[in-house]
């Protein structure tokens, strides 16, 4: 079986990656164009570790180049394709748009064109909760609207979803979107909150809370989102059904914990006290998310399996090993 990831060398296309090469039974073909929004070492780092791994391969790429996504496609033949690779970040989407459009629009639609010409048996795409937006309604399903995203990042992967519906639609294409909640865990993002909120905490700096700490997150572990992928991508749509082949599914943990709360669990774990400022809303964030996850536990049985607690302990061992923190 061989499987095309891309965004392998990212924080959930890595997991992902290591999950289907260590089963010796996949072939794993990771795309990534290691783009330098964050510190690449991370990316690198991550990647001496998939190479350890004897079915996993890696290609640098870009997905706005249409011809290098057809090639590889072409070339490799994937029975399953996970699209993880995108420009990543709410709050930088804000002053830097054009990049989302390159990497979001145009490089999915070159991924979504290549499979129409070599299909996949399916084709799963990250999306996110973000894309819910204004008047949302907790807990957040995936039948309500989702047509007023407060941020640019979140339009342009509803932008996706209307894509990828078009594609089914039209080519016949069998194709899964999958809405992240706030992941979490070993090899995280140092753009994300985690590792932000732990880092001033370490170091001793102000720790910034917007909305005064309120906002309240649905914090899913890594290893929750990547027992979710398998049993989507493995099971595409069948029988005809639904018509045109094509779903969307939340992926998250459904216990969203308020933001002073989770800053308390970091610092238990970690063994320090952090220096909080709290301070007035932030443009593009949402005060609350929180996954209905009725649609994916009737369709796959998913069930998050780790708790925060848990989560954030292993969290904090990698977090001290990887960023040289003592105990």
């Amino acid at each position: 079986m061989k499987v095309l990831v891309t965004g392998a060398a990212g924080f959930v296309g890595y997991h992902l990656s290591k999950r289907l090469a260590e089963t010796g039974r996949c072939e794993v073909l990771g795309l990534d164009n290691l783009n330098d929004y964050y510190p690449v070492t991370l990316k690198h780092a991550r990647l001496a570790e998939l190479a350890k791994l004897e079915k996993f391969r890696f290609v640098q790429a870009e997905l706005a180049d249409a011809a290098a996504v057809l090639g590889l496609i072409d070339g490799f033949r994937p029975d399953y394709v996970a699209h993880l690779g995108a420009q990543a970040g709410v709050r930088y989407s804000i002053e830097h748009p054009a990049a989302y459009v390159q990497s979001n629009i145009s490089g999915f639609l070159n991924v979504l064109e290549a499979c129409r010409v070599r299909p996949p048996k399916h084709l799963v795409f990250a999306s996110s909760s973000s894309v819910y937006g204004l008047g949302a309604k907790v807990p957040f399903s995936e039948d309500q609207a989702a047509d007023r995203p407060v941020s640019f990042y979140g339009a342009t992967k509803r932008a996706n979803e209307l894509m990828a519906h078009s594609y089914a639609h039209l080519h016949g294409l069998n194709l899964t979107g999958v809405r992240f909640f706030t992941v979490y865990g070993p090899w995280g993002r140092p753009d994300m909150t985690p590792v932000i909120f732990a880092k001033a905490i370490c170091e001793g700096t102000p720790l910034q809370l917007f909305n005064a700490g309120k906002n309240r997150r649905d914090f899913t572990h890594v290893d929750d989102i990547v027992d979710g992928l398998l049993k989507l991508l493995l099971h595409p749509p069948s029988g005809g059904l639904p018509v045109p082949p094509y779903r969307i599914f939340n992926l998250g943990h459904h216990r969203p914990v308020e933001m002073q709360l989770f800053v308390a669990m970091l610092e238990a774990v970690l063994g320090r006290k952090a220096q909080i400022e709290l301070l007035p809303p932030q443009p593009g964030d949402m005060v609350e998310t929180c996954a209905d996850l009725t649609r994916v536990q009737a369709a796959t049985g998913y069930a998050p399996r780790i708790a925060l607690e848990d989560g954030l302990r292993g969290f904090a061992a990698w977090f001290r090993s990887y960023y040289g923190f003592p105990r």
